[in-house]
């Protein structure tokens, strides 16, 4: 009789632990329960105060767009400016909340995780001990199995017990097979998530930085203008006058070049030139082909993409081709680029360069350093159209800009 109540408890047990739910934070059962409760509660506030803070920045994008529509001016430039200043904080703001946010998922997977191993522990523990009395159950004679019960009803009993026993044997297996299923999503959704949050405390740094650089170029603004409308429109005839002269110099030089590596037969028997390494260890970009909150869009389009690199960084060849222009220069108001020609039509264009070590009719192949980044103002090299430390990328199809994202591969093989 106590070894029939002993296997009775065995499957009440069992039957309790195995038909218990493993999937979301919320279903887990045990002492993890209301701790994450409370984390899923705070990743909804959160999430509300992210919406609020997307909303906030709509509007502000909003009266950008406004402002854009109006007559260029000094005051009209300084509240874009001013918006757009606002605008970062606010995405500052809301990468920061979003970087909390994803803390407190990785804690709740956490917790979810342990849960998680200590349902399974226990589970296996019970699995062991119900194939153990399966096992000594089965094994009995039937002779000695009919002896100990004291009638047919009882024996019949037994029986019943054993079966149940078996069925939920096989039930619970599936469900521990499951389990640890579940345990490994959860263990691959924290991995995603710590990716993330890497990837936001990036985005993060890199926006304080844009916030300092659009901060420094609107104390630049007011200096150079001295607060007057008049000097600015000065200001502005004399911008557009060297972008002209530098557009109007890559042109032809890159047509002369391309006539003279032709006539000498430089890219016969060359594949084309498709795709482009990335120029910098940065992938970073500050300011997109045509980009619409491009600080001098005003003056000129912006038929490149601008990506963060600290004064001094190493830039490299996108591709194998031959240097059309290497314009070194001696003070801060000078534009210095390279240019390289490439198979297939295409030229690269590296701007605001701080150092060149390259010279025309070099040539030279992907990967190569061709020279160190600036575009600091003020300093050797960065020209007039330049708000911090980055390097202008340009990529040319047959003379005419295009967007250089088109063409740049991540990773180079």
């Amino acid at each position: 009789m106590k070894k029939k109540i002993y296997l009775l408890t065995i499957l009440c047990i069992s039957m309790g632990l195995f038909t218990q739910p493993f999937f979301g934070f919320a279903e887990d059962q045990g002492g993890n329960k209301e701790e994450i409760d409370v984390l899923n509660n705070k990743i909804s506030e959160k999430r509300e105060k992210i919406k609020q803070l997307e909303e906030s920045i709509n509007q502000y994008k909003k009266k950008i767009e406004v402002k854009r529509g109006e007559a260029v001016s000094l005051s009209n430039q300084l509240a874009i400016l001013d918006n757009y200043l606002a605008q970062i904080e606010l995405d500052i703001e809301m990468t920061e909340e979003k970087l909390e946010t994803l803390t407190l998922e990785i804690e709740g997977l956490s917790l979810s995780i342990e849960e998680k191993e200590g349902v399974i522990d226990r589970q296996a523990e019970i699995l062991a001990e119900l194939i153990r009395v399966i096992y000594y159950e089965n094994n009995k004679k039937y002779i000695e199995v009919v002896a100990a019960y004291d009638s047919f009803s009882d024996f019949y009993n037994r029986v019943h017990y054993v079966k149940s026993l078996e069925r939920d044997l096989g039930k619970s297996a599936k469900t521990v097979r499951l389990a640890k299923e579940e345990l490994e999503r959860k263990k691959t959704q924290t991995e995603e998530r710590q990716k993330s949050y890497e990837d936001l405390k990036e985005k993060l740094d890199n926006r304080k930085e844009d916030y300092g650089e659009q901060a420094d170029y609107k104390e630049n603004l007011l200096f150079q203008t001295h607060s007057s409308e008049m000097q600015y429109k000065t200001l502005l005839a004399n911008l557009r006058g060297q972008y002209s002269a530098i557009e109007n110099e890559i042109t032809s030089i890159e047509q002369e070049v391309r006539r003279k590596l032709a006539d000498q037969d430089k890219f016969s028997g060359v594949v084309d030139t498709t795709q482009l390494s990335w120029p910098s260890q940065s992938r970073y970009v500050t300011a997109y082909f045509y980009d619409k909150n491009y600080p001098y869009k005003h003056i000129f389009e912006h038929n490149a993409i601008d990506i963060r690199a600290a004064h001094g960084t190493p830039i490299k060849a996108a591709a194998s081709g031959y240097i059309a222009r290497a314009r070194t220069c001696s003070t801060a108001s000078c534009y210095a680029y390279v240019m390289i020609v490439h198979s297939g039509g295409l030229s690269t264009v590296y701007g605001h360069l701080s150092q060149i070590h390259v010279s025309a009719d070099q040539f030279v192949t992907r990967g190569d350093v061709i020279g160190y980044s600036g575009g600091t103002p003020g300093t050797v090299g960065a020209g007039p159209f330049t708000t911090g430390p980055h390097l202008h990328f340009e990529v040319r199809k047959n003379g005419i800009p295009v967007n250089p994202l088109s063409y740049l591969v991540r990773d180079w093989e």
